[in-house]
């Protein structure tokens, strides 16, 4: 059984820095696609972030230049580094995983950002909430 357990989260004053940390249990990270979603309250999920096995690493266009995915293979880990928080970041954070090795249901460009599909991601955890305060 599959399971994605997130922490890290928390409050933060704008322009902080926090760094989200998804441990996976009956799952090897470095040999499948992963990726972070986000939902603020009243709005869609949102992906922000994925990370291939190959360890290609996409982001959406609202979190360009401020997120950073990545993993730790020897401690089964996924992580999101997120800096200079804004109050629209505010929003319960997700960890999320696919049965692939390439992530399925992404498409953009480096330049303009990417979509993910969360139809395409099959494991999710209970999330960890970030709430950023001006």
């Amino acid at each position: 059984q599959v399971q994605l357990v997130e922490s890290g989260g928390g409050s933060v004053q704008s322009g902080g820095s926090l760094r989200l940390s998804c441990v996976a249990v009956g799952y090897t990270v470095s040999t499948h696609c992963m990726g972070w979603f986000r939902q603020a309250a009243g709005k869609e999920r949102e992906g922000v972030a994925a990370i291939d096995s190959d360890g290609t690493s996409t982001y959406a266009d609202s979190v360009l230049g401020r997120f950073t995915i990545s993993r730790d293979n020897a401690k089964n880990t996924l992580y999101l580094q997120i800096n200079k928080l804004q109050a629209e970041d505010t929003a319960m954070y997700y960890c999320a995983a696919q049965d692939a090795q390439l992530c399925g249901g992404v498409s953009g460009t480096g330049e303009l950002g990417y979509y993910y599909n969360p139809v395409d991601f099959v494991y999710w955890g209970q999330g960890t909430q970030v709430t950023v305060s001006s």
